[in-house]
């Protein structure tokens, strides 16, 4: 069966499913109640992408395709639209939006790829300014990520690495002086500007944010983790043993 016939063999089932006959559950379901169930999706294509299990991605790739063709086949029931209006627009906007491929401008390198891409978006949506359609919604580190790179795309950005390097410095010492100071407010504005630098630092090196503390939190639940183990392998509790136990088996733990 070609990928065009599984594709509506899909769409077919979920309709049957919709139908007044079909499942209880399907049948209740709007596009805001399975919004919860969509994000839980995306994350665990996240964690099969992060730990390379590539059979599992493969079926989370395919849960997250359902749920795209529930939320087509909702707002086809409320005659919103359809997905053949999804497919439409988004092959349109691949065209339109890749002018280096299918018309006749430049892109020398990725980074003048996505900077057609942000242009081309930028006139279709009609907005004021380029830090617009950045959601809200997203988490903090991947936002500020969003809004640097839309900046950098149009033009404003560091040099070299050297200037990065030098607001992180700058931001770090501002953080003490804020603490000398003895306001709370100005501290924890002065910790966010060292966050948001930071980001921009991991951005400027071609990394995510958002990717990075997601794996340096998973290598500190390991290492704590280890950190109990022995701990229990000892016969104590984590509350018996002294900190610098508690450093020693961490520090062990790092080497291995």
């Amino acid at each position: 069966m070609s990928i065009g016939n599984q594709f509506e063999s899909l769409i077919q089932t979920v309709e049957r499913l919709r139908a007044p006959d079909g499942c209880p559950w399907d049948r209740e379901q709007t596009s805001a109640s399975l919004l919860p169930y969509f994000l839980e999706e995306i994350y665990e294509v996240m964690e099969s992408v992060d730990h390379q299990d590539w059979n599992t991605l493969k079926e989370e790739l395919g849960d997250v395709l359902l749920h795209v063709v529930m939320q087509g086949v909702i707002a086809a029931e409320q005659k919103r639209f359809t997905l053949e209006d999804s497919l439409h627009m988004i092959l349109d906007k691949l065209i339109r939006r890749h002018p280096h491929v299918f018309g006749d401008q430049q892109a020398e390198a990725a980074f003048h790829a996505k900077q057609n891409w942000e242009r081309e978006k930028h006139k279709e949506k009609g907005r004021k300014s380029r830090l617009d359609g950045v959601p809200p919604q997203l988490p903090a580190l991947l936002r500020a990520q969003r809004l640097q790179q839309k900046a950098a795309y149009a033009g404003f950005d560091w040099k070299t690495l050297k200037g990065v390097w030098e607001k992180v410095e700058e931001e770090i010492d501002e953080v003490r002086e804020a603490m000398d100071g003895g306001i709370p407010e100005r501290v924890e504005e002065e910790i966010g500007d060292i966050l948001f630098s930071v980001v921009n630092l991991a951005r400027f090196l071609g990394f995510s944010a958002e990717d990075a503390l997601r794996k340096t939190n998973e290598k500190f639940i390991r290492r704590f983790q280890q950190v109990e183990a022995e701990l229990q392998a000892r016969g104590k509790e984590l509350e018996e043993a002294t900190l610098e136990e508690m450093d020693a088996i961490w520090n062990s733990a790092k080497g291995d």
